[in-house]
């Protein structure tokens, strides 16, 4: 499979996505689209748009610090526009749209710099939030707002007390949080997605435990269970979320239900790629899990299955696909990024 080849599988529409554009009206705007899942939910919403038989605009922003993720969104039929969000003059002039995707964040480097996370997590949602008060909008939170939870269960339900461990966890929160406040304020109809994890083959849980492995390098068990959701089921269901924005916003967790074992996803690849998997330590009584029990009773069940999502890394890897190399630290228990 080419690169190529990927991007359309990552973007393929499913039909509840088709049904959803088809009834939402007016232009779709994704601020933060230059990202790791931005690229497949644009071409996702003009693709599913297209199906739907809706003429919209899909307008991506980004700082577009790689020239050639602009060039291939724009070949894919996304209108881009360069902005620098912390140049509140920048985000004035950003085109108006009734549809708006958040999807701004910073975790990795936050040990380094702080205040820079702070500012992006904390501060930046709420230019956007005052800037389309007369839009919806949908935007990405993570699961790190919630603390380490028994793996005897399901993990925190979207009701259940936070305790973000760590600057990134907090700091995530904290745009949660503003963002709430700009919609009692603003009466803006707001979803917040808490995200835990997406993958595909070049980035992600299943594209780190696959790489170590491949190359024979110790597993550590301590973090030993995580929940997943392939990045086109969760790009899926943000688009769809549109329809579900309210006041206050309506807040969900998104990602694969039950928690699967990281023992047992190292098994499934070392069987694919005939080798013996190296596993230390034992599993703690704890980890960072989510209960999306809510978004399989509004969303359904995700499309493609955890052994789908291990072939397809398996897959990609057994013809030298490439790696984003930029790993997750799903492991981290002690919110250090």
């Amino acid at each position: 499979m080419t690169e190529a080849e990927l991007e359309g599988v990552l973007s393929a529409p499913t039909t509840a996505v088709v049904a959803a554009l088809g009834r939402v009206a007016g232009d779709i705007l994704i601020v933060g689209v230059g990202g790791k899942m931005g690229p497949s939910l644009a071409r996702l919403a003009v693709r599913a748009s297209e199906a739907a038989g809706v003429e919209r605009r899909v307008i991506g922003v980004s700082r577009f610090s790689a020239e050639a993720t602009r060039e291939a969104l724009e070949a894919s039929g996304v209108h881009t526009v360069a902005c620098d969000l912390f140049d509140r003059h920048a985000v004035d002039r950003l085109p108006d749209a009734p549809n708006v995707v958040y999807m701004v964040g910073r975790k990795f480097g936050t040990g380094a710099d702080q205040p820079a996370t702070w500012a992006t997590n904390a501060y930046l949602p709420g230019l956007v939030a005052e800037r389309f008060a007369g839009s919806r909008i949908v935007a990405f939170s993570t699961g790190n707002v919630y603390p380490l939870s028994p793996v005897s269960g399901l993990g925190p339900a979207e009701d259940a007390a936070v305790g973000p461990i760590g600057e990134y966890a907090q700091a995530a929160l904290a745009r949660e949080r503003v963002l709430e406040f700009f919609s009692r304020r603003n009466r803006t109809p707001m979803a917040i997605l808490r995200l835990n994890y997406a993958i595909e083959p070049r980035y992600g849980v299943l594209r780190d435990i696959a790489d170590r492995v491949f190359a024979g390098q110790p597993i550590d068990l301590a973090t030993g269970f995580v929940n997943v959701i392939w990045q086109r089921d969760a790009n899926a269901i943000a688009l769809r979320a549109l329809e579900r924005c309210a006041v206050p916003p309506f807040v969900l967790n998104v990602t694969g239900v039950p928690a699967i074992a990281v023992r047992d996803l190292a098994a499934a690849f070392a069987e694919r790629f005939g080798v013996e998997p190296r596993l230390e330590g034992v599993e703690s009584a704890t980890a960072l899990l989510s209960n999306a029990s809510r978004c399989r009773e509004v969303f359904g069940e995700p499309p493609v299955s955890i052994d789908e999502m291990v072939d397809r890394v398996a897959a990609w890897m057994a013809v030298g696909g490439r790696s984003l190399n930029r790993a997750t630290h799903f492991e981290e228990r002690e919110g250090r990024f």
